[in-house]
């Protein structure tokens, strides 16, 4: 259910840019870039261009307020608040209960390797020594 309603909220807001996008401005906006103004003067009559238009903008704008609102409250976490700590929180809390945080985290060292102190860490030679 929350699959269709958001299929139809992407419809909505593909409705609504079309609808912005279409009301001319002094430039003529994007009414213009299809013919000028000839094309939506054929197609809505002489105001009925902005008369329509304006309508629709208003029509998609509710619907898409009202769709992310039911989406909001039809989402897993009930409305965006959780009661439940994220995952940072819960592992933060695991390694102050089991003590095991190190001090500094070492980019691909194995849980036993950060623990030690420098002087344990073995040390290797660098690059281009000790060949």
């Amino acid at each position: 259910m929350i699959a269709a309603l958001t299929m139809l909220h992407v419809l909505i807001c593909i409705g609504l840019i079309v609808s912005i996008l279409m009301q001319s401005a002094k430039g003529e906006g994007l009414a213009g870039a299809f013919g000028g103004s000839g094309v939506t003067g054929a197609v809505f009559g002489g105001r009925g261009a902005a008369t329509f238009l304006s309508k629709a903008t208003t029509f998609m704008a509710i619907a898409f307020f009202l769709s992310c609102l039911v989406l909001v409250f039809l989402s897993p976490t009930g409305g965006g608040v959780s009661s439940e700590s994220s995952g940072i929180q819960r592992e933060a809390q695991r390694r102050a209960t089991e003590g095991t945080a190190p001090a500094t985290s070492i980019p691909g060292a194995t849980p036993q390797e950060q623990q030690q102190t420098p002087a344990e860490q073995p040390q290797t030679p660098p690059p281009g020594e000790g060949e």
